[in-house]
């Protein structure tokens, strides 16, 4: 086994950091040897610490997240606030590297899918280069099937046909968030749509774990 999962958004904000950690921590309880990774980020490394503490301290900050900017904005323009860059080649290497270590490969974009993440990339060429599934967070309230619908039709058809879709659950899911499920269903395969009940702020993965629902929707993500 040497997979590798490509956790994206429709947004920033929507989740990611939230299930790239619950994966992590869920399969390491399976005994299976899993890396995270958030290699370019921008306006802190709050994401990258939460994804140390899911693997327990088996990667070090900077091998999870090697690229870090200050400012709060996109890390491309982060990055060049700073006169630096970070260009495709060595983010993949350093990626490929490192999988090798691994049974499973998790890595958290940052913003969603077209954000440009350096000078000639974005999270779609990540994907692309290291054949990841593609698994899409998005929001589940009202307009957001158009925003998944949109993130799917940027992906490759060859991608595209292997991506996940997972809805993260407001706290109090109101008739759209019933209905999107369905209404996704309409263009999207149902097996390999997925909700999230809302886990409340902050989120205490152990908690959360102990779900019934929780590990068996993740262990379904978890399967190519």
């Amino acid at each position: 086994m040497n997979q590798i999962f490509f956790i994206t958004g429709t947004d920033t904000g929507v989740g990611k950091t939230v299930l790239t950690a619950l994966l992590a921590t869920f399969l390491r309880g399976r005994g299976v040897s899993v890396a995270a990774f958030k290699p370019v980020c921008s306006g802190g490394r709050r994401d990258a610490v939460i994804l140390q503490q899911a693997l327990g301290g088996a990667l070090a900050l900077d091998e999870i997240n090697p690229w870090h900017f200050r400012a709060a904005v996109a890390p491309v323009l982060a990055a060049e606030l700073e006169k630096k860059s970070v260009r495709l080649a060595p983010v993949l290497a350093q990626l490929r590297a490192q999988r090798k270590k691994f049974a499973v490969t998790l890595v958290e974009g940052a913003g969603g899918l077209l954000s440009p993440l350096g000078e000639d990339f974005d999270s779609r060429d990540l994907i692309a280069a290291l054949r990841a599934t593609p698994i899409i967070v998005a929001p589940n309230q009202l307009g957001a099937v158009n925003h998944v619908l949109l993130t799917l039709a940027a992906l490759p058809k060859d991608l595209r046909t292997r991506a996940k879709v997972v809805w993260m659950s407001p706290p109090k899911p109101d008739l759209a968030a019933a209905a999107n499920v369905r209404l996704l269903a309409r263009f999207f395969p149902r097996e390999r749509i997925f909700t999230l009940a809302w886990f409340g702020k902050p989120v205490a993965v152990a908690a959360v774990l102990q779900r019934p629902q929780v590990r068996r929707t993740l262990a379904a993500l978890a399967r190519t």
